[in-house]
């Protein structure tokens, strides 16, 4: 995740972003919904406020788990444990941990300034279902726990 911020957070400002939510996220799938299939660069203020938020009550979350108000989630525990267990796993390889299958995945998170070569890759373990489908879910938490692993930045140089 990007760096945090050292202020201590409090469960009501968890809930103001939450509540804050709600409408961007509606706006944001209208906005993806009007412009699916287009091609260069759209303009998407709805989405682009939805994912600030997003990442604002991540960093909420990450700082209220710090502080141990809140308990880490299954999937941030068994995220940490198959790092340590496999650091040295590929782009969708799949894993067994407990009975279940985890597969590796690397996403682009930081491009060079020209877009073309990949500088910073985000690493995410995603539960696969026994018909080998991402658990939804499971997908869903990920992309709530660390939501800025799903914008890919173009680098500052």
């Amino acid at each position: 995740m990007s760096k945090l911020n050292d202020k201590l957070h409090v469960n009501s400002e968890l809930t103001d972003v939450n509540n804050e939510l709600i409408p961007l996220k509606e706006m944001a799938d209208r906005e993806c919904t009007a412009t699916h299939g287009l091609t260069g660069t759209i303009y998407r203020p709805h989405l682009d406020a939805y994912m600030q938020r997003c990442i604002k009550k991540a960093e909420i979350l990450a700082c209220l788990k710090r502080q141990s108000i809140l308990p880490l989630s299954k999937v941030e525990l068994i995220s940490t444990t198959l790092d340590n267990i496999h650091k040295r796993a590929k782009n969708h390889d799949i894993v067994e941990y407990e009975g279940e299958h985890y597969q590796r995945l690397f996403l682009p998170l930081k491009l060079s300034k020209s877009g073309k070569v990949v500088q910073k890759w985000a690493r995410i373990w995603l539960l696969q279902q026994a018909n080998g489908k991402v658990d939804f879910q499971w997908e869903s938490q990920v992309k709530e726990i660390w939501p800025s692993y799903f914008l890919i930045r173009i680098s500052d140089l």
